[in-house]
């Protein structure tokens, strides 16, 4: 199979000629790593096989990120007429995006990396590559998807160590052991386990679970890891502490569709979607954590619900610019939580979030902050 020419090209799309990834890129078969994945088509997940090179390659050196688990059911044990419903559990990350935390976590020759959420095991291939795979310790919570990413390595001739371990947990490491962490899962604080792992003067590059927001970090002699929110963006699925997430808000948020509301007001604002406002949702996880969204425009009616896990809910709608009509339920005003936001955006012009300075404390308790602006997760 000749691989090799799309790698290049992939090569070319996510890295800098002069980049030290480049190589690694053009090197790596990642179609090894992706035998098949999930498509979302018609409101169901459906299985893709590929049934030639040409799909096959397509698909997997495209920069694109695919999903290889849903709920508890990984695409290479599913059947054609297999269709999961849930949200997706684990995937193969777009390598632009691999590439780009690696990069954050500025990796030197000779240092050793924690890879935390091995899914797929291309990123494993890619850190393995450059660094020697007895310098790369991965982890992920799901057994098969470490066994799976341990033997696609193996026939790559890449054998860094591959633990099935809950990340948010006690790690299979020495105190100080790392130079880097890199996670490809998105925590709401940082594990204890992960500075207790990291060396003096280590680096951890991570994401706010529920945000855009990429953190970096490096540790002191206190213990403690000082960095900043970098302004560039990534998403990733939350870490897993079992075969699935807790179930959410989503039955509320299929409900709140049609709910009366407790509250009824107009709201100053458009209604807006929330979800892919990058910078807006992620300043609403980080003050109202748990929110779910959902967001349809029919017949150039807007309408945007949210759900939150302790019953709160909010639903808001106008006819093109028309008055947005808000209603709202629960023991909290998630609507409200919103413009609170919009209104300081409007007084300040810009949300503080992005660019904030991070104090991780040895325990994790994540403080952030920019200018009068401060938050504690």
């Amino acid at each position: 199979m000749n691989w090799e020419p799309h790698a290049a090209k992939l090569a070319d799309r996510v890295t800098h000629r002069s980049s030290r990834w480049r190589r690694l890129v053009a090197g790596t078969p990642r179609h090894i790593f992706i035998p098949q994945w999930w498509e979302a088509g018609s409101g169901r997940w459906v299985l893709c096989e590929p049934l030639n090179e040409q799909v096959w390659f397509a698909a997997a050196y495209d920069d694109r990120s695919l999903i290889t688990r849903v709920g508890d059911l990984h695409a290479d044990r599913a059947k054609p007429d297999d269709n999961p419903i849930g949200r997706p559990t684990s995937s193969a990350t777009l390598p632009s995006l691999v590439v780009q935390m690696f990069q954050h976590a500025r990796i030197d020759d000779g240092d050793e990396l924690l890879d935390v959420g091995t899914g797929s095991g291309y990123g494993t291939a890619l850190a393995a590559s450059r660094l020697g795979g007895g310098a790369v310790t991965s982890v992920d919570v799901d057994p098969y998807l470490v066994e799976a990413a341990r033997e696609r390595l193996a026939l790559i001739g890449l054998e860094p160590a591959v633990h099935t371990v809950d990340a948010t947990g006690p790690l299979p490491a020495r105190a100080g052991q790392f130079d880097r962490i890199v996670a490809t899962v998105a925590v709401r604080t940082v594990p204890e386990s992960w500075l207790t792992a990291l060396c003096v003067g280590g680096r951890l590059v991570t994401t706010i679970a529920g945000t855009s927001l990429i953190v970096t970090a490096e540790k002191g002699e206190d213990g403690s890891a000082r960095g900043r929110v970098e302004w560039s963006r990534a998403g990733f699925m939350h870490a897993r502490h079992g075969d699935d997430y807790a179930p959410g808000a989503s039955s509320l948020l299929a409900a709140a569709h049609d709910m009366e509301g407790e509250d009824i007001t107009i709201s100053p604002y458009p209604v807006v979607d929330v979800a892919n406002a990058w910078d807006l949702d992620s300043m609403l996880a980080i003050t109202t954590p748990g929110i779910e969204h959902a967001y349809q425009d029919p017949d150039g009616r807007r309408i945007a619900v949210m759900a939150h896990p302790d019953g709160s809910w909010a639903r808001a709608s106008s006819d093109g610019d028309g008055p947005t009509l808000v209603h709202q339920g629960g023991p909290s005003r998630l609507w409200d939580c919103l413009d609170e936001i919009r209104s300081y955006w409007l007084q300040h012009g810009e949300l503080p979030v992005r660019g904030a300075r991070v104090l991780i404390r040895p325990d994790g308790e994540t403080r952030l902050a920019r200018g009068r602006w401060r938050a504690s997760l």
